[in-house]
């Protein structure tokens, strides 16, 4: 009879490389999108690398995967980047996962990257969930160029980057927490116009996944009008010479 650990060294020794760190996007919401890959990949990895424990281990739960996990986040990656490398050049495999969605897209993930090319590690990235590409190709803005900003400064700076904004012909995609979606809007509108269109996506994958489209003035209303918006957003702005569509 084969114990748990053994029927992981047996699917590793199969699967999965030793001395690489992979890179596994998880689910923003619907846990039906994670991939057949990433669940074999981290079932055959030596260690789980994540932003929480709690958050990865419920996915793991849910997946019958039992790989031990280590917390790996905005707080601590700088003191904990060399000791995983060393590890991983010691032949163990390392995956790395965020909370929701791809490792290195606005969550932890640049350092240990950087680090393990510096180090002659291979890195191999899986593709899945990401809040940016479902957003944008539904949003009915261009998509054939595009720029991602990520999340704008909290204070010092954020004027600024929007005011760099006032010529980008590309349709340009943020992240927003809830609680600030309601200031960024305002803040699009005095720097970039009221009749700048936006788009804003609420709850991606989710029961109530929601698209609000129109010029800032208008989403700014609807968002402004509500008790409380909850979920994650992602924002994305027209390019300075959008012109939207009009049906007959």
């Amino acid at each position: 009879m084969h114990t748990k650990g053994s029927a992981r060294s047996k699917q590793k020794s199969q699967t999965i490389l030793a001395s690489t760190l992979y890179l596994v996007p998880t689910p923003i919401g619907n846990l039906s999108d994670i991939t057949f890959r990433a669940v074999e990949v981290l079932k055959g990895v030596d260690l789980i690398a994540c932003e929480d424990t709690r958050t990865t281990g419920r996915l793991c739960d849910q997946f019958d995967i039992d790989t031990p996990r280590t917390s790996f986040h905005a707080h601590n990656e700088h003191r904990k980047t060399a000791a995983l490398i060393e590890k991983i050049k010691a032949g163990s495999s390392i995956a790395l996962v965020s909370d929701a969605g791809s490792p290195g897209i606005s969550d932890p993930g640049y350092l240990i990257v950087r680090e393990a090319v510096a180090a002659g590690i291979d890195v191999v990235p899986l593709p899945g969930p990401s809040a940016l590409i479902p957003a944008i190709t539904a949003s009915g803005l261009p998509t054939d160029r595009f720029v991602f900003e990520g999340f704008l400064p909290q204070k010092k700076g954020r004027i600024k980057r929007l005011t760099a904004l006032q010529e980008e012909e590309r349709t340009t995609i943020l992240y927003e927490a809830p609680h600030r979606i309601v200031k960024l809007l305002k803040q699009i509108d005095e720097v970039l116009g009221s009749d700048r269109y936006v788009v804003v996506a609420r709850e991606l994958t989710k029961r109530y996944e929601e698209f609000s489209r129109g010029k800032v003035s208008h989403v700014l209303e609807q968002f402004a009008g509500r008790d409380r918006v909850r979920g994650e957003l992602v924002v994305m702005i027209a390019g300075a010479e959008y012109v939207e569509s009009i049906q007959p």
